[in-house]
């Protein structure tokens, strides 16, 4: 059986917290296990998610998109409401200094945006290589990175990844499915819409969540398009070797080395206010 330390290396939060588009995932997840696993761990992992606490809050002011703002400061509650007096405090001061750093980075940036821009024809060019979770995160950043990340012929590539690895895998269950066949390309306008509405079901939750729990790792991992990014045997991984983790779930992994796949995790559709609706509402919505 794995020990605590070895699964918490398997999620690689450590090697995730410098890429812009990970990070606010990574500092929610942390906030969640210092919230309801530090006291519980031994030491040795202790100070490891005490290390990566405070590496969370100096790459801040790298990272210049408010949803990185956001998942900081809830970090920020969960040292003050779990760690001992003498590491908050450490933790206390780096955040202060990280917003100073992140206000000041603001503001130069802003006066660089304007004289300075990547050509969009160029910024297309890399999101082309983007799964869709990394593509939404990019297109959140600021007003040219959005105009890029909505380009229509991405969002058309995007369509094709979908079926590509859902569509042509049977479904497990009645809900597990696409909404309707693949489009005539002659008749779309507006592929994000496309992809949008594609969307139903337990599908839904697994395509749009950058988390997933791989049935042939054994682990949580960080998913590209659903799918597990290893190889297993020779073998890719398929987008039914995965399923969907909430940030609970990856503290009782941690903890138990256990994860209980609730029906309900399989099962969340895309209702009005629900996890996907959100997701949509959010994250691609114009900028």
């Amino acid at each position: 059986m794995a020990t605590p330390l070895e699964r918490y290396q398997k999620l690689a939060l450590t090697e995730s917290l410098p890429i812009n588009y990970r990070y606010p995932i990574a500092c929610k997840e942390l906030s969640f296990i210092l919230r309801e696993a530090f006291h519980q761990f031994p030491k040795n992992l202790q100070t490891i998610v005490f290390q990566d606490t405070l590496s969370s809050f100096r790459l801040l002011p790298q990272m210049q998109t408010e949803n990185a703002v956001s998942a900081v400061h809830l970090l920020l509650q969960s040292v003050e409401a779990s760690l001992p007096k003498q590491k908050k405090n450490m933790a206390v001061t780096e955040f202060k200094r990280a917003m100073v750093a992140h206000k000041r980075r603001a503001k130069a940036h802003q006066v660089e945006e304007g004289s300075f821009q990547l050509p969009q024809d160029i910024l297309v060019h890399i999101f082309s290589f983007l799964d869709m979770q990394s593509l939404v995160s990019a297109g959140i950043v600021n007003w040219s990175c959005n105009v890029a990340a909505n380009d229509n012929h991405l969002w058309e590539s995007q369509y094709s990844v979908l079926y590509d690895t859902a569509a042509k895998q049977p479904p497990k269950r009645p809900d597990d499915k696409l909404l309707h066949k693949p489009l005539d390309t002659r008749t779309v306008t507006d592929w994000k819409e496309a992809v949008k509405g594609s969307y139903t079901g337990a599908l839904s939750k697994k395509l749009t969540t950058n988390r997933g729990y791989c049935e042939r790792c054994k682990a949580i991992v960080w998913l590209n398009n659903s799918k597990c990014p290893n190889v297993h045997g020779g073998r890719i991984s398929e987008i039914h070797d995965t399923k969907p983790v909430t940030q609970f779930q990856v503290v009782e992994y941690l903890l138990h080395d256990s994860l209980s796949i609730a029906s309900s995790s399989d099962s969340d559709t895309d209702s009005e206010g629900g996890p996907v609706s959100k997701f949509w509402d959010i994250h691609l919505r114009k900028y």
